[in-house]
């Protein structure tokens, strides 16, 4: 296969949990947890992932979470979990069948390692600046492992054929199979027959691009090991691909990223209500909004709520990033009205995933913390490879994917 287009998958042998410990080691991803709510998770639950996830859990309160101690703990930890069998190797390269189930949505993908080499040629595509100590602190988990253990969670085009194979490999027993205390289930199944695993590489072959959904400092953090090791080994091996759960974009489900703002930027709120009405259509209700199509959102302000229509002459149809909703929020409303221009550091914007409901919003603005609450449509996967495709990136916080993925049910080890 030529250098100008790698393969952007292979099989791989996985690290897991014994069937008996997979309930027990699988953990929520180690970014979505506070490092004090990753120390009530773990109660209990010594074989929890978040011990090598999340290490400083293991030392002092108040500990820097990116201290050498930390990178060394996990470390000490995943051996542990090794040593005692809890975790164990697969003995041939393959491929896995990864089901989430909540609430009558059902999603299955293909756990693989993906191509570092796709990635960097922009095969793999993004969406997001990454920032540079986050990254930091993905390349060194990975090289304190040898091992990725945080899939990135990657997105391609339908194909009825992919489906078909992951279809018939659940019909098998799972290796793993449990619910989450958020009440997701999580099942994998092994992809061992050596026809499969060659289908579903060249099936992926196929396709233009994979998409990053979630997981762009992990997939810049494994770019940056693997140069590294190309460097100082002239060969960088298994580091040349990265741990990826890679699902059909229409079976994806985005949430909506909502915002907060503390102040009104001096308005009262009469006058920011009448404001509003330069770009929108302002209706008050009677009950929560959520959003039914984009260039609508629902406004939380002095205990009351109010459905925003902007004027739809005012969407740009052609520009994939300035036509989402939480762009036209932010051109619209946010920096001309309350002087939001950067959402990355302004104290005054927060933003509030979709999964924690009107009552977070209304709790925020009642308790005078906030002064209004924005609930916005949620972002498209179409419009999210829109933007990649474009070689664009979306504004912060454009995205919240749910169910998450879990840490620990199959870990890439560097060999």
């Amino acid at each position: 296969m030529s250098n100008d287009h790698p393969p952007l998958i292979r099989a791989f042998a996985g690290l897991r949990p014994r069937g008996e410990h997979a309930a027990a080691v699988a953990a929520p991803p180690y970014d979505v947890l506070s490092s004090e709510e990753a120390r009530q998770s773990v109660a209990g639950r010594p074989l929890s992932f978040l011990h090598v996830s999340k290490a400083e859990i293991d030392l002092p309160r108040g500990i820097d979470p990116f201290s050498p101690e930390v990178y060394a703990r996990s470390a000490e930890n995943f051996q542990r979990m090794l040593d005692g069998g809890v975790l164990v190797r697969d003995p041939c390269p393959c491929y896995y069948a990864y089901r989430l189930v909540i609430d009558g949505h059902v999603q299955t993908g293909l756990v693989a390692a993906a191509s570092v080499a796709a990635y960097d040629s922009n095969r793999i595509r993004k969406h997001e600046f990454t920032r540079p100590d986050k990254e930091d602190d993905r390349v060194r988990q990975i090289e304190a492992l040898n091992a990725q253990t945080g899939p990135v969670l990657l997105a391609h085009p339908d194909s009825p054929e992919v489906e078909a194979l992951l279809a018939e490999a659940t019909k098998a027993s799972p290796v793993a199979d449990l619910i989450a205390e958020t009440g997701v289930r999580h099942s994998v199944w092994l992809i061992d027959e050596p026809a499969a695993i060659a289908r579903l590489g060249s099936l992926f072959d196929a396709m233009p691009a994979l998409y990053i959904a979630d997981g762009h400092h992990r997939s810049a953090a494994a770019s940056r090991v693997a140069a590294s090791r190309r460097q100082r080994q002239g060969g960088a091996d298994s580091a040349e691909f990265f741990l990826a759960v890679i699902f059909p974009a229409s079976q994806m489900r985005i949430l909506p990223y909502n915002r907060v703002l503390r102040d009104l930027n001096g308005l009262s709120e009469a006058a920011f209500v009448a404001a509003l009405a330069d770009c929108c259509q302002v209706d008050r209700v009677h009950s929560p909004v959520e959003p039914e199509r984009s260039g609508v959102c629902g406004m939380y302000l002095a205990g009351s709520w109010y459905r925003l229509e902007i004027r739809p002459e005012s969407i740009p149809s052609s520009d994939p990033v300035r036509r989402l909703d939480v762009s036209l929020l932010a051109e619209r409303i946010l920096a001309p009205l309350l002087g939001i221009s950067d959402l990355r550091r302004d104290p005054r914007i927060d933003f509030v995933g979709g999964i924690r409901g009107f009552g977070e919003l209304e709790r925020r603005v009642d308790s005078g913390e906030m002064a209004v609450a924005f609930a916005m449509y949620p972002t498209q996967m179409n419009d999210l490879m829109a933007v990649a495709d474009a070689g664009q990136v979306m504004p912060p916080k454009s995205t919240w994917f749910e169910p998450k993925l879990a840490d620990g049910l199959v870990s890439h080890v560097l060999d």
